[in-house]
């Protein structure tokens, strides 16, 4: 293993970087039309790319030069045929990229180095705090919850093949190699039809039991045999999160029925893991005392697998009733002879349960009170005035409201599925334990209306106050919400049934914040800006009510979308900001990348671990900023949005997005369930576009605005101000700020502007091109200023490397996506002779192949950024 930047730089290039060059020869037999001669064709364009953007070409020179040069095709079809076989090539080539990082993560990273449990562990005995971290364990964990967002690219038949390959790769297997790459040749990247939110839910299931079981039975052993019986059975140190099948947010084919149906999926998963891993023990205690134990749990659990009707004859007491049996005999009679097997079983019951993953339900805001209105039509539950009632009105009104609604009686399919999503956590409660279903978000919360209308459609669904074993979570995301989120729970907090709800959930309250949509609203450094206000102001609410505040993050795979060197913003917490747990979405890519093999995702959790654990034992600061540092970066965040508005506002802002990016390609990509924008309009408007699409069409254009713009004109005002010595000390001293400025970095490095630096000097785009570029490299002047550096990522040498080897990989594809872009917008100024219906069809036909093209583009782009800025 690498242990020191060095060491894991050689080591990347050449378990990395000499192991691609040597076996993407291997290519040259894949089994493609002429695969060899295109092979040899795509060196040449890739080489093309990169004299043609030096010399300031646009990509449609450089392809139609290319085209001219290096082959002696005619026809349109012929030339689209080769460029389609490009995309093929690179989109394989990007997966033997992914596979020869997965293999070598090990080799790369320090496993036992700084962020890891073991260098915790070792600092924690060296500093004498073992009572502290024992003190600290009681209440910690942090919560893991994997979306179906869709960011990923890969169906699941090329994941498995990435896997095998990883392993294959891992044990200089050359033959096996060739046979993946030749599957992969064969295999499918694109899917015919959109996955259901099932299908969506069983490809991560596929994670939990191939990954996260393992990964985290390592964790939780390794740390009990250094510290035992330091992990509570009551709170287990890590927790599992499921939103496929519960996430409703514009989703429109996740129904009551398809929950349900995901929840005995996780039953089943992980009843499964359990079923195998007591036969593989039975292998190893046969002794007197002990398998009879075994045998019986074994029948047990195979029961609740294969047999109908045995769902209820197992709960997770009973298996650790029976191991905590089997444990005690072992210890009495048998010298502890496989204890650490049974043991490891045992932490394994504990963080999973019979739940595998708790399976959060997720609706937006304004379909609750359009059902509400809508039951209101049927039965008079709000007086006639309603709508001009004030808020706190309106929320006594919905407090009084105590009737139980028969679903039967109402008309409309969004109705009848609320008030049924609402009941059937009851049911999977009753299979799964409280845990496999007790958490219900509110997403584009704006009001403490929004809240009351949850509590009393719950009501209405046949839940009982006292009853209610669900923690209703409000999702604060835009720039105005979070700001407001403090007023809005203080508002709650004060109502008396609101309390004694909380009273009855452990006085825990939980607040979830987004950073996807707060970035699209207000730009990078307002978004972070006002999820760091809200978290030390809700803070410091809760307390004052003697409520303990829990935050889930919503965080995406890039730094734009709150992703990149995640674990350093918790380490950099002060105790003003509540940490007792770290809540997170792991979304699309991010799980296949962070957390694709069992070594990466034990490395990233015990990141996230020691970033939570060591904050509270090791942590010299009482606020996360002082009052000047906040002051510096309330200025720096107001400069920033101000610069961001201005180009959001610009007037051709949307049109610039959606005709020179492959945003409007999204929907046609098949790769998540759920719609790529709110609403049923054909119009694009901003308020309905999603987050996803929106940083993912700035990552393809490799202009990732969403990761830096306002930056540099926030750090160019502060140098104006004489307040640019401040902020360098700011960078210097606060973890929290530098880690801000890092991920900046990260989403630069991804950008390539001479990619479209032909639309300078467009007619109609040229502006907001250039307002993009000069907003880019006064970014990049000014971080310069701040790190004394000379070029970006330069603290992070090897995913730097990763980065450019990356980006050079699908250069080509770039080109060809906005080269099928340029053809699009040239045919769309064509004017269509009216007798000429012939032509007229030729173009339409013509046009929908350059629309395919620059779709299928975008699987390889993104896949190669992993985690795009």
């Amino acid at each position: 293993m690498a242990n020191n930047p060095v060491s894991a730089l050689q080591q990347f290039k050449n378990q990395v970087g000499l192991k691609f060059q040597l076996y993407n020869s291997l290519f040259t037999s894949l089994p493609f039309h002429r695969i060899e001669k295109t092979g040899i064709l795509l060196s040449m364009l890739l080489s093309d790319c990169e004299e043609g953007f030096a010399k300031k070409l646009s990509p449609e020179q450089i392809i139609d030069d290319f085209l001219r040069k290096h082959t002696t095709y005619t026809s349109e079809k012929d030339r689209l045929d080769l460029l389609f076989r490009f995309v093929q090539y690179v989109e394989r080539q990007v997966v033997l990229f992914d596979a020869l990082e997965d293999a070598a993560f090990r080799d790369i990273q320090d496993m036992n180095g700084p962020g890891t449990m073991k260098h915790l562990a070792s600092e924690t005995i060296q500093e004498n705090k073992q009572q502290q971290l024992a003190e600290r364990l009681k209440d910690f964990n942090i919560r893991l919850v994997l979306t179906a967002h869709p960011t990923q690219f890969y169906p699941g038949s090329v994941l498995g093949i990435i896997n095998d390959l990883s392993k294959a790769l891992n044990e200089n297997n050359t033959g096996q190699v060739n046979s993946y790459l030749q599957q992969l040749g064969k295999t499918p990247f694109f899917n015919k039809q959109k996955p259901t939110p099932y299908d969506e839910a069983i490809s991560l299931v596929w994670y939990l039991e191939k990954v996260f079981y393992p990964a985290t039975g390592k964790i939780v052993s390794e740390l009990n045999k250094q510290f035992p019986g330091a992990i509570s059975k009551n709170n287990p140190l890590i927790r599992m999160g499921f939103w496929p099948g519960g996430d409703r947010d514009g989703n429109p084919f996740v129904k009551h029925d398809t929950t349900l149906r995901v929840a005995s999926a996780l039953r089943g998963a992980i009843i499964k893991c359990y079923y195998l891993e007591i036969r593989r023990l039975k292998r190893r205690l046969t002794f007197e005392g002990v398998e009879n134990v075994l045998v019986e749990l074994e029948r047990l659990l195979y029961e609740n697998l294969f047999l109908p009707g045995h769902r209820t004859m197992i709960s997770k007491e009973h298996i650790l009733n029976q191991l905590a049996e089997i444990r005690q005999t072992i210890i009495d009679k048998h010298s502890g002879l496989f204890l650490h097997l049974v043991e490891s079983l045992i932490h394994k019951v504990n963080v999973f349960g019979l739940n595998f993953a708790s399976l959060d339900i997720r609706q937006e805001s304004s379909v609750h009170g359009k059902v509400i209105q809508e039951i209101n039509q049927s039965v008079a539950i709000l007086p006639a005035d309603y709508e001009e009632l004030d808020e706190a009105a309106k929320i006594s009104v919905l407090s009084k409201i105590d009737v139980e609604i028969d679903w039967q009686s109402l008309n409309s399919e969004i109705a009848i599925d609320t008030l049924r999503s609402m009941s059937c956590i009851r049911e999977i409660q009753e299979f799964n334990g409280e845990a496999g279903c007790n958490r219900y978000i509110i997403s584009q919360c704006n009001s403490p209306v929004n809240i009351a209308e949850v509590f009393a459609l719950l009501r209405m669904s046949g839940w009982r106050p006292e009853d209610q074993k669900i923690d209703v979570i409000p999702l604060f995301e835009t720039v105005d919400d979070l700001a407001q989120a403090s007023q809005s729970m203080a508002l709650i907090y004060g109502l008396p049934w609101y309390r004694a709800h909380l009273q009855r959930r452990d006085n825990r309250q939980t607040i979830m914040l987004g950073f996807s949509d707060g970035t699209k609203d207000g730009g990078y450094l307002m978004a972070n800006w006002s999820i760091y206000k809200a978290k030390k102001e809700l803070t410091q609410l809760s307390r004052e009510q003697n409520f303990d505040v829990m935050f889930f993050d919503g965080r995406g795979g890039p730094p734009a979308r709150g992703g990149g060197k995640t674990h350093k913003f918790y380490a950099s917490m002060g105790r003003d900001i509540s940490n007792s747990e770290i809540q997170l979405t792991i979304q699309g890519q991010t799980i296949s990348s962070n957390f694709g093999t069992i070594d990466s995702a034990q490395f990233n959790m015990e990141q996230i671990l020691n970033a939570g654990i060591g904050s509270e034992l090791f942590s010299v600061r009482d606020v996360t900023l002082e009052q000047d540092e906040e002051s510096l970066l309330e200025d720096l965040a107001t400069a920033g949005f101000e610069a961001y508005c201005n180009l959001k506002n610009h007037p051709d802002f949307l049109d610039y997005l959606a005709n020179v990016s492959p945003l409007k390609f999204y929907s046609e990509t098949n790769i998540g369930s759920r719609p790529a924008k709110r609403g049923a309009s054909n119009e694009l408007a901003f308020k309905d576009l999603r987050a996803i699409p929106f940083v993912g069409a700035w990552s393809q254009l490799k202009q990732n605005v969403t990761g830096y713009f306002g930056v540099g004109a926030g750090l160019q005002k502060m140098e104006a101000m004489g307040k640019l010595d401040s902020v360098r000390q700011l960078y210097q001293n606060s973890l929290f700020f530098r880690t801000l400025m890092d991920n900046c970095e990260m989403a630069m490095q991804k950008c390539f502007f001479p990619l479209t630096e032909h639309l300078a000097h467009h007619p109609r785009y040229s502006e907001i091109w250039n307002l993009i570029y000069f907003e880019f490299e006064l970014t990049r002047k000014y971080l310069f200023k701040l790190s004394g550096k000379t070029e970006l990522m330069a603290d992070y040498p090897v995913e730097k490397l990763s980065v450019e080897m990356r980006e050079r990989i699908v250069l080509p594809l770039t080109t060809i996506q906005q080269f099928a872009l340029g053809r699009m917008e040239r045919m769309a100024e064509t004017v269509k002779p009216k007798s000429a219906t012939d032509a007229s069809e030729n173009l339409e036909s013509s046009r929908s192949v350059y629309e395919k093209l620059a779709m299928r583009c975008s699987f390889g782009i993104i896949n190669a950024g992993r985690n795009s800025a």
